[in-house]
């Protein structure tokens, strides 16, 4: 029996969450991905990811990591750089929460933020900063979680079937935001293969361009607009994003996210994220639409990692609204 580290990544429990307004006899349950042990779903990928690199010659003992990341990526690949020998250089964007940085700093990883408001393709980006610190440096092997297909596939071989044995195959939909595109459309993906009447629905930020493109196949660049919560929507295409297993997208706000993740602490006792706050949020509205159904989301991250971004000041506001069903 292995007992490392990364052998604990996976096999998260899926819980029922109680307390919360769903529409009539709907059930939503949420796959506690907070507890893999760099905190994250993203260990999921990155430890398929670099084990596939390592197989193929591509990352060689003491070389480097680089990627870019709204956090979580990167704590998963500090971790596994801790644990391996390996260098990290990871970059990321200005919103991501003082916390966050603070872990990834903590575990050796070389931090690089760039401004938020950077263009897709600007040497400011973040994304195209880490691009271009990787083509400088000699031997370093890059994640490229957006485009790199064995990020969904990571999700297909372990969170999918999870999800379907944990439910016995009882779901009706499978609710997630995103950015890379990795877990909601590796899971469903999966889901799709056992039971193609399950729907697949993309929750998306205000000011990503994803909910436009779905229904238009058109990129609105003038839509691209700064939002607080991390690591969900999108300012360009990712690869991995797969908009065929998709069946519907539903906008919401930070002031959703966020208000759904303090009614989660408040009524589940369960500190998640702001995505975990955007993923609950739509399966609640989606659970008026649809009566009796069974839901699953997935929660993230743990609300540790934003407690000065969504938790302090919230801790003097002890009421938080509802979203509206449907």
């Amino acid at each position: 029996m292995e007992h490392s580290l990364l052998s604990a990544i996976g096999n998260t429990p899926l819980v029922r969450l109680d307390n919360l307004p769903l529409g009539d006899s709907a059930s939503l349950w949420a796959k506690l991905e907070f507890l893999n042990p760099g905190g994250s779903v993203k260990d999921r990928i990155v430890r398929y990811i670099v084990a596939d690199a390592q197989r193929r010659g591509l990352l060689q003992p003491g070389g480097t990591i680089v990627e870019n990341t709204s956090g979580n990526t990167g704590a998963a690949i500090a971790m596994v750089a801790a644990q391996q020998g390996y260098r990290a250089i990871l970059t990321m964007p200005d919103k991501v929460s003082a916390e966050k940085q603070a872990v990834l700093r903590a575990m050796g990883a070389e931090v690089v933020v760039c401004p938020t408001k950077a263009r897709p393709g600007d040497p400011d980006h973040y994304v195209q900063r880490a691009r271009d610190i990787h083509a400088g440096l000699h031997g370093s092997f890059m994640i490229n979680q957006y485009d790199n297909p064995l990020n969904a596939e990571a999700h297909y071989l372990t969170t999918g079937p999870e999800i379907w044995e944990q439910t016995g195959g009882h779901i009706d939909l499978f609710v997630a935001s995103g950015s890379t595109g990795g877990t909601i459309c590796g899971v469903g993906r999966y889901l799709k293969e056992k039971d193609p009447s399950i729907k697949i629905v993309l929750l998306d930020p205000v000011g990503s361009i994803y909910y436009t493109y779905f229904y238009t196949d058109a990129v609105d660049e003038s839509e691209i607009a700064p939002y607080a919560v991390e690591g969900v929507g999108e300012d360009h295409l990712a690869g991995c994003m797969d908009f065929s297993l998709i069946d519907e997208v539903v906008r919401f706000t930070d002031e959703d996210a966020f208000g759904a993740a303090r009614l989660l602490a408040r009524s589940q006792g369960l500190m998640c994220g702001g995505s975990s706050g955007a993923n609950v949020w739509g399966a609640m509205v989606l659970s008026g639409r649809h009566p009796g159904a069974s839901i699953v989301t997935v929660l993230p991250d743990m609300g540790i990692k934003y407690l000065s971004k969504i938790y302090c000041q919230a801790a003097r506001a002890p009421r938080v609204a509802e979203p509206a069903l449907g």
